[in-house]
């Protein structure tokens, strides 16, 4: 299976810069996933393809303000620091621009001094591990200090950080916002309970490696990185009940889904846990629990991509993504999103 397998010519005009003010508002390309039939709506819409019994699958991770801009104390060269995994109560994996100018030892300073930090070692793909000191708590310094770590592909400034995160957002970790959430308004998801749909959260911090490119000819060389979820009982409890009621388990993006498919078992019991996942979901895969999926549009030749082709065909999302660029949908984060299941189970009400 070669990468180029997964590659599709992008308009470099259809990268949504912005979020749309009303987070509801954005497209939706709803797409059988056996035969790929297409059907253009709008996203407030997706209530129409909800049913009664059904189980919704959100990530309620939380987006950290992880970018700080800071200079090395000896030299006051500019630094930028981007936090990836918190090792220890002060120590935190980062990536580091430029690295060459911190090497262990190092004495970084942020927000005049209000948080300050030291370079302890290099470790894996150039990461340093920096310890910091700062009065106070660290979440409300990093609130202060912080920006949002938005895609390398959206150039604009945020004005509300909130945007990338959310409605649900409850649990800080994540480097990245689990972006097909970021459609659902709290009176959406009132809608959607209100037709008797179960709503249950996972979660799984997303790191930067989201966005790593695959950068091996054979998808099967392609080590994945690894991402720390939680399935907390009563939520496992929730989805194992929908699913052997005959109820659809519909994730919302592919973190819920690589969540779930990494904590159930070969017997399509979702077991309550946590721990670190790197699976790599690619055609071939045999779902286990998952049925449908909500999504944005994806990078080409990106893991994301083979992801969703594994759910509904490489030919079938492909052919989708096409018509998305055709009628020219908004992609990746901040963009419009897609809905893949099986249409014919049953008619829409």
């Amino acid at each position: 299976m070669n990468v180029k397998d997964f590659y599709f010519e992008l308009p470099q005009e259809l990268i949504a810069q912005d979020p749309l003010e009303d987070r509801s508002a954005s497209r939706l390309l709803v797409m059988d996933k056996n035969t790929g039939e297409i059907r253009h709506r709008r996203f407030r819409d997706i209530t129409e393809y909800l049913h009664p019994g059904d189980c919704l699958v959100l990530n309620d991770t939380k987006v950290i303000p992880a970018r700080l801009m800071g200079v090395k104390e000896d030299t006051k060269a500019r630094i930028e620091v981007l936090l990836l995994i918190r090792k220890d109560k002060d120590i935190w994996e980062a990536l580091v621009k430029p690295g060459k100018k911190c090497r262990p030892g190092a004495k970084l300073s942020f927000g005049e001094g209000l948080l300050k930090g030291t370079v302890l070692d290099v470790v894996e793909e150039g990461n340093r591990l920096i310890q910091f000191e700062y009065e106070g708590i660290f979440e409300e310094v990093l609130d202060r200090l912080g920006k949002m770590p938005l895609p390398p592909y959206i150039t604009h400034e945020l004005k509300d950080k909130n945007r990338y995160q959310t409605v649900y957002a409850r649990h800080d970790g994540s480097a990245a916002a689990p972006t097909a959430g970021l459609h659902f308004t709290e009176n959406l998801l009132k809608q959607i309970q209100d037709r008797g749909v179960d709503i249950a959260h996972v979660t799984l911090h997303v790191g930067l490696g989201t966005f790593r490119p695959v950068k091996v000819e054979n998808v099967l060389d392609h080590h994945m990185h690894s991402e720390f979820y939680v399935v907390e009982e009563a939520e496992a409890e929730k989805i194992n009940r929908a699913k052997a009621a005959g109820g659809r388990i519909i994730c919302v993006g592919t973190t819920s889904c690589r969540t779930l498919e990494s904590a159930t078992g070969e017997d399509g019991i979702l077991r309550a846990g946590s721990g670190w996942t790197d699976i790599f979901i690619y055609p071939g895969y045999r779902f286990k629990i998952l049925d449908c999926l909500i999504t944005n549009f994806h990078l080409p030749e990106s893991t994301l991509v083979m992801l969703v082709s594994a759910l509904a065909g490489r030919e079938h999302v492909l052919h989708a993504y096409e018509e998305a660029i055709r009628e020219k949908y908004r992609f990746f984060s901040f963009g419009d999103a897609c809905f893949l299941a099986d249409l014919k189970m049953r008619s829409e009400e």
